[in-house]
């Protein structure tokens, strides 16, 4: 390997091997970006090319997991995110012996990635997962992600979609549009992205939607009552697949479903974050301003996870005590003004 400082004071890397043309490297030196760069010059492969890992290395690991029955479990898009994550991790580390990784090996990953706490808590879970399966077939006794550190983030997550936002929508994007009827359904069924673009006449029963969802590893079956201002459906083309479609009726893929909400919110004058689990949190909210239990929205959205839905109620709680509280205030403590008539009746007794 050739490292220097060119006349700009710029470092130059490059992975040399003898009757091979030498390969620029990025920097700085050992950081995540070299190793994964010097990897791959070195004709390293991703840990789901196919390639035979090492027995009892990382890789190994993250390949048995892969073929293990919690990650069968996982849905199609969940999947592809684990693999992305985990295969990248695979490209610097899947070499290392599994055995020798500690937990202060995690926090060090973990204080790499001090900049992106919610990519750091994310790396931690995923590789949690790989260390339980390794554990479960005897390869290690410990799971050294388990006690790993996690980072506290400021970040609430997706942002919810205020009524202000729907009317803009709406103003936008008239009645009978793909755009407003995507806006609709997911409003009013509190479905998640990859439910709602499959949500076709087939899930109708009787007057509501039955779907199933994968949800936390287990299937779970949604019953959903065909809100009034969902009644338009009954008005479009039954020849298509899915309610949610492009404009020649064919059904829209998940993949590229965020970005054409978040785009038609943008024509509406949304804020640029405006996505479809915006929606999601909407819809909860909604339910929840209207007075609906935590196990009632739960019902309608799949949530398995109560604490998750009782934020949701709180701040539905909260506004409705502050509302409560003031008007007890001003029942009790109200400046009445003096009543000119009150001296006149007076005199006159």
């Amino acid at each position: 390997m050739n490292v220097y400082h060119d006349r700009h004071g710029k470092q130059r890397i490059y992975y040399r091997e003898p009757g091979k043309p030498q390969q620029a490297l990025p920097g700085p030196l050992f950081s995540e970006e070299f190793w994964t760069a010097y990897h791959k010059a070195k004709a390293a492969e991703p840990v789901s090319a196919g390639k035979p890992p090492a027995a009892g290395s990382m890789g190994a690991a993250i390949q048995g997991y892969y073929k293990s029955a919690e990650f069968a479990q996982l849905a199609d898009s969940s999947k592809q995110v684990y693999r992305r994550i985990l295969d990248a991790f695979a490209k610097v580390h899947g070499h290392a012996p599994i055995a020798g990784i500690q937990t202060k090996h995690i926090n060090g990953l973990i204080d790499q990635k001090a900049d992106t706490p919610a990519a750091a808590n994310i790396l931690r879970k995923r590789l949690s997962s790989v260390f339980e399966y390794a554990k479960s077939v005897g390869t290690i006794q410990v799971n050294p992600a388990k006690e790993a550190k996690r980072i506290k983030t400021k970040s609430k997550g997706y942002r919810s979609w205020t009524e202000a936002d729907i009317n803009a929508y709406r103003t936008k994007w008239k009645e009978g549009t793909p755009e407003r009827i995507a806006m609709e359904v997911l409003l009013h069924t509190g479905l998640r992205r990859s439910d709602a673009v499959r949500l076709g006449w087939n899930h109708i029963v009787d007057d509501a939607f039955v779907i199933s969802t994968r949800k936390s590893q287990e299937i779970v079956e949604l019953h959903i009552p065909l809100h009034i201002d969902l009644a338009f459906i009954f008005d479009l083309p039954q020849g298509r697949e899915t309610f949610i479609s492009t404009i020649y009726g064919r059904a829209r893929s998940e993949k590229s479903f965020t970005n054409w909400i978040r785009d038609a919110a943008k024509e509406a004058g949304l804020p640029s974050n405006s996505s479809p689990h915006g929606l999601r949190k909407a819809a909860c909210r909604r339910l929840a301003e209207s007075g609906c239990t935590a196990l009632e929205i739960m019902s309608i959205t799949g949530h398995r996870d109560i604490k998750e839905i009782e934020r949701y109620t709180k701040a539905a709680n909260l506004k409705l005590l502050s509302r409560t509280a003031m008007a007890k205030s001003e029942h009790s403590f109200h400046t009445k003004l003096p009543n000119p008539n009150d001296g006149l009746v007076e005199s006159m007794s």
